[in-house]
This record gives structure tokens, sequence and C-alpha cells, in this order.
């Protein structure tokens, strides 16, 4: 989805459902409406209705002469809709709890953006490597407000949605997708703008943000209101200490929320909480400050008692953190803290029940001993139930079915304690006695419950005869035949409480089909989108809409959550789970959707690639099988109707195709419709047809011509103009080339997945030559194989971008290094970068390693084609001595501080005495009676015969390399 069809997608789903009583254009022909229309007490329509207005008529597309549809025009209408937009916000002061209740993610999103963009925020610069203080104060604090939004949209994506009611208003599926998309994009920014939002607490200036005046100059002159202009404090002032308290705060939830997968982040919550609890105290007055104290108050009392930071003497401590400090270390306490709250009423009885569900699950853990404190617990629930009016408990009828008699006397003491008999109202006298009424228990026992003291204090005599009387019966008429109850522990909890418990389940699961069981079973308590549970199911966007489009939500759900759970399996290389998810997920879109039957086939071949490939990472030399070729033959020849594709899927196969020699078939039988129609094939082709004719004659080079002019293309740019309002043209910016089949970015990604070293090598040479005609240095070049077959010359130099090309080639031979480390025609072209670009400490290691890797680390001589010029004891091995740069080498002084210790290894008696003169000269005696010994060893005698002087500088040789590979490696 283009930019421009995601910002139409975004105000579209937002749309008012009543229309305006001014329209929206008539701001646009009155520059003062909209300032006094915000004036009002009750303007109509309201302020984040006019940004939605705004918004939605500067994403609409134009159309041009030719009736096409065209982006939205950048003119001067558009230009001044957005301003208007930003101008409400100014007005709200850039309240974020405001705009984020009355405007949605897509939306808020394109707003901010038209901020950072006014506010003269770098474009293509990364937040997190801006250094903000040294940024203007309305460009830091636009992008501080930014990174908060991501990060509370993050925070607030986590809470559990109200269901949407079916209607006319329902937002679309394309508005959803768009949703769920920017989404994860925040998602995989969050890092990023944490990073950004702990760097602006280090920041003590007080900060400002624009408002409707600084807009308005904005607007007249983009120059003067941004900051360290002519106004460099324009805009609304924010102190550096209600900012920094806002910050904490956002961070708190942030940290707060990665704190179910990181314990570590509850501290920083807990710290940034702190932080922000102290600030507000410094405010009497918080203008700039939105926060939900609260809720601030949760998240504080939360952190503490998850850290373990609560203090049970603390007299601030709310119920819920001393029923928290209890239940942690005095579980025994909690049954006398229900008691009194039997009669406080101060603890919500989902706390209690949540604490009881928790005692028994670590019973069904095996914990043992807390038997009794759930049973007591289980009473004194039912007994503040009683009080209540409320519905008492399966469990608790269960207790008594066979209840001992400690159980049936601390009922009684529950029920003493939980009524103050002083203040204890006559309604409370009576919703005791009904639910004395209401225990079934066996003969021997009713006598103790009648006997007891409150049994008798609430019931006058004749009422007592009565009751007794009907418990005699009820207890008496127990049907003892019937179906024995389950046990305590199995009886089931409350629809809620399973809800909760079997999305727990759902989200640990890997089993398909119990995924399916408890899918049926949740969509039997609820009817609600169970794919949304947990927000790191992520399914590819090519997908998401045709799988939204199933009818059935159970289906959905299935087949979203088995497909999303498959990808990550993959992801962490547990194939048998993804076979098994996947495999279910295929038989399930069989019986109704021939469509999602071929993406779960792609998936799946995709799968059995890439399983196979990490084997043969992991050392593996097993060929494919022979049916899993056909699949991917069958992939690549596969005619595409109206199916969802990703683009990955494609370019792995053509991967695997060439990492396993299958050059034949790329080359012969791949249908030509589908090497025009993809990229990935058509570049599998061509490379496959330059390996197949290496080295070949110079007639046979049409392919690697073909081959060059496609990566040329990839590695363009164009230049994008713009007519200024004198009517010159000027230009903007360059842009990398939509002409290549592929982005630069992909095609770097396709190359890291090859492995097949001719086809490395390849791609090597064309990038060496490529480089060495840009770089235009003929006194430096890099050397590779196979460069004969590649152009000398190129057609438009200014259109190559220089840069990508000299990245490309050092990230190819890096990532071809890492595949096979030993390889000498790839150690030699390393070298040679990085002698070219003056890396000569590098240059040297891999010289070193291409004449370790052909000589068995120096113990057999060093082909004569691995060392071409090098510094002065390497220039002894070229064929005819290089004495002049031997010379220059030595002479520059600062590059050799023990070059002394090398004399030995110098068999050159020339180079020698040259040293000698040069110590001489400099007064470094030393030194120059080192260089005069070394010429004095006799096998360096020139009246030596020819044989004695190749067997000392063989010697020579072997030694200086053995001891330069020492240092390096």
């Amino acid at each position: 989805m283009s930019a421009e069809a995601a910002d139409r997608v975004a105000v579209s789903g937002s749309r008012p459902s009543t229309p305006p009583q001014t329209s929206w254009f008539e701001f646009l022909l009155d520059e003062m409406l909209l300032e006094n229309h915000l004036q009002k007490s009750h303007p109509d329509p309201v302020p984040v209705q006019l940004v939605i207005q705004f918004l939605e008529q500067a994403a609409k597309p134009s159309v041009n002469e030719q009736n096409q549809v065209q982006p939205p025009a950048d003119n001067r209408r558009n230009r001044t809709l957005k301003l208007l937009a930003l101008k409400v916000a100014a007005h709200l002061k850039w309240d974020l709890d405001v705009l984020e209740k009355g405007l949605t993610i897509p939306v808020l999103n394109m707003l901010l953006n038209e901020l950072l963009c006014v506010s003269k925020v770098p474009p293509g610069v990364k937040h997190v490597d801006l250094d903000l203080s040294t940024l203007p104060p309305t460009t830091a604090m636009a992008v501080i407000i930014y990174n908060r939004w991501a990060i509370r949209t993050i925070v607030l994506s986590s809470f559990p949605e109200k269901q949407t009611k079916p209607g006319p208003h329902q937002m679309n599926m394309d508005y959803m997708v768009l949703c769920h998309c920017l989404l994860l994009q925040l998602k995989e920014q969050a890092a990023d703008s944490i990073m950004v939002l702990e760097g602006s607490l280090g920041l003590k200036k007080d900060f400002y943000i624009h408002t409707l005046r600084t807009l308005d100059l904005l607007a007249a002159d983009p120059s003067t209101a941004n900051g360290e202009t002519e106004s460099s404090t324009a805009g609304l002032r924010i102190s550096a200490d209600e900012l920094h308290c806002q910050v904490h705060y956002d961070l708190g939830g942030i940290f707060f929320q990665q704190g179910c997968s990181d314990q570590l982040a509850y501290e920083k919550a807990r710290e940034h909480f702190q932080q922000t609890r102290e600030l507000l105290l410094k405010f009497d007055l918080t203008l700039h400050v939105h926060l939900d104290e609260k809720r601030l108050a949760g998240y504080w009392n939360a952190c503490r008692a998850l850290t373990g930071a609560l203090d049970p003497s603390d007299t601030q401590l709310n119920p819920y953190g001393q029923i928290n400090i209890i239940e942690g270390s005095f579980p025994q306490a909690l049954v006398e803290a229900f008691i009194k709250d039997n009669v406080s009423l101060s603890l919500p009885n989902h706390l209690r029940q949540s604490v009881l569900r928790e005692f028994l699950h670590k019973v069904q853990q095996g914990e043992r001993g807390l038997d009794e404190v759930c049973h007591k617990l289980c009473v004194c629930n039912a007994v503040r139930d009683a009080l209540q009016g409320e519905v008492l408990s399966v469990r608790f009828h269960q207790l008594l079915h066979k209840p001992r008699k400690h159980v049936v006397d601390f009922m009684l003491e529950v029920c003493t304690r939980s009524l103050d008999k002083d203040r204890s109202s006559e309604t409370s006298k009576r919703k005791m006695v009904i639910f004395l009424k209401c225990v079934e228990l066996k003969p021997h026992l009713v006598f103790v419950v009648t006997a007891h003291k409150l049994f008798t204090e609430l019931l006058k005599e004749e009422d007592r005869k009565i009751l007794v009387e009907q418990m005699r019966k009820r207890s008496a008429t127990v049907n003892l035949c019937a179906k024995p109850l389950p046990s305590f522990y199995d009886i089931p909890a409350a629809a809620s409480v399973n809800i909760g418990q079997l999305e727990q389940q759902l989200i640990l699961c890997l089993d398909a089909r119990r995924i399916r069981q408890i899918l049926i079973e949740l969509h039997s308590m609820a009817e609600r989108p169970f794919w949304r549970v947990n927000n790191k199911w992520e399914v590819p966007p090519d997908y998401i809409n045709v799988i939204l489009n199933i009818k059935d939500n159970l289906t959905k759900d299935l087949v979203y959550i088995l497909m999303a759970k498959g990808l990550h399996c993959i992801t962490v290389k547990d194939f048998a789970h993804t076979r098994q998810l996947f495999s279910a997920c295929l038989e399930l879109v069989t019986e109704f959707s021939p469509k999602l039957r071929q993406v779960m086939l792609n998936e799946m071949l995709l799968l059995e690639v890439r399983a196979h490939e990490t084997g043969v990472a992991e050392g593996s030399n097993v060929r494919p099988p022979p049916d899993l070729v056909s699949r991917v033959r069958g992939y690549l020849e596969m005619r595409i109707h109206d199916l969802p594709l990703r683009q990955i899927v494609g370019e792995e196969c053509v991967a695997f195709m060439l990492n396993w020699r299958e050059n034949e078939y790329l080359t012969l039988q791949v249908p030509q419709q589908l090497v025009m129609n993809n990229p990935y094939i058509k570049l599998g082709q061509l490379l496959a047809s330059t390996c197949k004719e290496l080295p070949g004659p110079k007639e046979s080079r049409r392919t690697a011509k073909e081959l060059w002019e496609v990566v040329v293309q990839i590695c363009s740019v164009s230049n994008q103009h713009k007519r200024n309002s004198d009517g010159r043209v000027s230009l903007i910016k360059q842009r990398e080339s939509s002409m290549g089949i592929l982005q630069r970015s992909r095609f770097i990604t396709f190359i890291k997945k090859l492995r097949e070293p001719l086809v490395l090598t390849t791609l090597i040479s064309l990038f060496v030559r490529f480089h060495s005609i840009v770089r235009d240095d003929i006194v430096n070049e890099v050397t590779a194989e196979y460069l004969a077959i590649w152009p000398s010359t190129l057609a438009n130099m200014q259109a190559v971008d220089v840069e990508a090309v000299a990245v490309t080639v050092k990230e190819l031979v890096t990532y071809a290094l890492t595949l096979n480390p030993n390889n000498q025609s790839w150690l030699i072209t390393q070298a040679d970068i990085y002698f070219v670009t003056n890396q000569y400490s590098a240059a040297l290691h891999f010289y070193l390693q291409a004449g370790a890797v052909c000589s068995d680390f120096f113990t057999k001589a060093v082909a004569p084609d691995v060392y071409t010029d090098q510094v002065a004891v390497l220039c002894q091995f070229l064929r005819e001595v290089d004495y002049m740069t031997a010379f220059k080498a030595l002479q520059e002084q600062n590059s050799h501080d023990a070059m002394d210790s090398f004399y030995d290894y110098i068999w050159d008696v020339t180079i020698l005495e040259y040293l000698t003169h040069i110590h001489h000269k400099r007064g470094e005696s030393e030194k120059r009676q080192i260089a005069i010994k070394a010429i004095g060893q006799t096998e360096l005698n020139a009246s030596n015969p020819e044989e004695v002087l190749q067997l000392a500088a063989q010697k020579r040789k072997k030694k200086f390399l053995q001891a330069m590979a020492k240092l390096y490696f």
C-alpha cells in the first residue's frame, strides 16, 4: 500500500458520523475563522473532528487529464489544509491524551509526521541518531512528542479492546490492515524511541512547542519560526521538569508492558514512576503534564510488588499492596486479613477471588501445606458473598459436601467475626441467617451449627426450631447415590476466569489440535477476535486481507494463529513444530479456500527450503531430495491468478537453485514469461548463464554483458527536479533509480542468501570491475578472477551511485569470506580493497592470510601471482625487485618504529646497503650496526653460487612471512 493510499485509508475510517455545521472549506476562505471557532465554548465540529476533515481533504487523490488517479498534489491548498490540522493540535497544546482519544492511530501518525516536517526534523535520518541538545527547541520537541506517542501507542495496543459492534460505521478491512501494519512498524522501532526519550531526560533547558502563532510564521516565512533563528524562544514554553515528568511516566508505561517477558524491565519501570512521583510534588499547577494519577498510583504499587520493594510498615499502602505483601510472605495471615475485610469491605471481590485462584493453582502445581489455606479462604469469600447478597460459589458448596468438623467450626467463627454486633444492620443479620439456612450439612454437623452461640443470637426460639427441622430433613434426603461431584480443585471457575486461563494456554500452546480445541471453548464463551490476544502474533501483510476476510470467526482465528505460530517457529529454527502447524492449517483451508491452500503450500515450500539450507549451514553436505527440487521448480513456473505472493518465497527458491547448481534449469527451462515478471528469476537466470560460460570465449559473453547492465541499473540514481515560482528548475535530491529490476537493499539481501562459490566469485568479479571504473584509479587496481568478461567503460557515469558501489563490493567480499575464510582469490580481493583505501594494516593482514593459505602457512613457496607491490621487505618478493618503492617506504620514518627487528629477513644486499646509509645519515648508530651485521652474513655474499643465494632468500622469505603471520593471526 503506497503512502498516499495509506493516508486516504487512515482518514476514511475516522470520518465523523454527523455533518458539521461549519464546512471544512470555509476555514480555507477565512484566515481568522479557525481561531474564532476554536475559542468557542462548544465548537461544532469539535477540534479532533476538524483534524480528521483537514487531513482527509489533504490526502484525497487527484485525477489528471487522462482520467488517471494520481497521488495528492503538493499544492497550496493541501499544504494549507495540513497547516490547519497542525494549528488545531497546537490549540490543544499537543495533549496526547486528547489526541489519542479523538484520533485513530493512522490519523495521528499523519498529523505527527506533518509536525516533524514543519519542525525541520532532518528527513531520512533516524531519530536515535539525532543529537537533541544541538537541535532547535521546537525541532527537538517535535521529535520527543512523536516518540512519546510511539511508545504510548504500543502500550495502549496491549490493553484488551472493547468489541466493536457490527454496523454501518464499522471500519473497513483496509483500515484495520493499515492499523496493524503501523503497529508492527512502531514495535520494530520501539527500542530507538526509548533511547530517544532517555536521551531527552539529560537535557536541562526549557523546551518550546509550536503554537498557532509560530505556525502562522512558518507559513509566511519558514526560516523565522523554528529554533535558533530570529525567535529562539518562539512557541509555547514547556519547562524541563514538566517534560521530564511526562517522559518518565511514558517510559515507565513501556517498561512495565515489557516486564512480562523481561523481569528487569519492572525495575526500570519502578525507577521511572518514582521519578514521575517526585517531579509531580514540585508542581503547584501542572499546565503541561497530562497523566492519570490514579493509574500512576496503580503502576507504582504494582512495580513495588513485582520487584519486592513493598514495605509492610508503609501506612500509605492501599489494600492491594497489603495483600500482596501478605500473600508473598505470610500466606496464613491472608485468612486474618480476609476476615477483617468482611467487616470493612475494602477489598474488591475480584481481588479476593484472584488470590484464592492463585493458591489453588499452587496446589495443582504440587506445592504442599496450602490445602488448609485454600479451604479457609474459600469460606471467607463465601461469607463475604453472603453479606453482599451474592450467589454462593460452587467451590464453597463442594467444600461442604464432605466437611470435617474443624471446617464447620471455622465457618462459624468467620460468620461471628464478620458481624459487628454493635453496628451491624438488620439487613446484614438477615443475610447471615439466609446463609446459615443454605448450608447443607451431615446430620451430626447440623447440631454443631444450631448449637453455636451465633445461631441462638440471630434467631428467635421458634425460628430456630423450624430451621433446625428443615436442616435435618435436607441433610437426611441428600442423594448419596447420585454421581459424585468432582474434587474441590476440579471445579470450573467462572467464565471470565476460564477465558483468561484459556487465552494463556492459547499463547503457550504449539499443538494444532489443542489450539483448535481452546478456540472452540473460547468462542463458546465470548465472540471476539482471539487472533489479537497476543500482539506478537504476526502474519505477513501480503496475507492479512485474505485471512481477515474469512467470514467464520473461529476459522479466521484458527488460520491466523496457526500461521503466526508457524512463522515464529521458523525464526527460532523449530522446524518440527512448524511442519505440524502448517500441515494443520493446510488441511483446514483446503476445505473452503483454494487461494489460501496455495498460500500454505508456498509457505510449506519455504519452510523445507530454509530447513535444508539451515542444515547445510550447520555442516550437512546432503543434496536436497528430488521432490524438493521439483517443488521449487513448480513454484517458479506457477501462473499467478489473483494470488497473494510473498516476494521472499521466490527469492529463496532462486537462491536455492543457484546454490545447488541447477544452472541448466534456470538457463533453459524457466518459461520466458516468468523471467520477465519475476526480478529474482531474471537475476538468477543471468547469474546461471554467466557461470555456465566461464571462462568461455570472448563471443560467448553476451549474458555477462546483460548481467552487467542489470547490476549497473540497480546501482544507479535518478535526479528529482522541481520548478520554482520564477520558472527555474532546481535539483531537489537524488533518489534510487526506479528503472532497476530490484532495489539495491533487496539485491544485497538476495546476495547474502547465496553460498555457491562460483556464483559469489562472479558477483565479486563484476563489482570489482564496476568499482574500478567508478574510482578511475589506474595506479591502484583491485584484482579478482574473470575481470576480462566485463565491459571496461560505463555509458552514463553520472547516473551511478558511487558510494553504493563501494559499499556493496565491501559487503559482498566480507560476506563471501564468512562462508569460506580460506578462499585465496577472495582474500586477495579483500586485501586489495583495503590497500587502495589506504588501510594498510588490514591489507597486510589479508595478504598474509592469502599467502598462508596457498603455501601451507609458508612451509612452501608462495605463488608468484599472490603478492604485488608492498612495502620494504615485500618488495623483494617481486620477480624484479622494486627498489624505488622499497626506498620510498624506508624513508617514511613514522611508519616503522621497530623496523630493525626485521633486518634479518632482508636478503637483498642493495636494500640493506641503503638502510645502512639512511641510519648513518640520521645518526642512528645502533640501527646502522644491526644493518651492517645483516649485510655481513656469509650466505648473502655476492660471490656465493646462485643456488646458495636462492636458498638464503627462500629461508628468509619463510621466516619473515611466518613472523608476520604470528603478529596478525
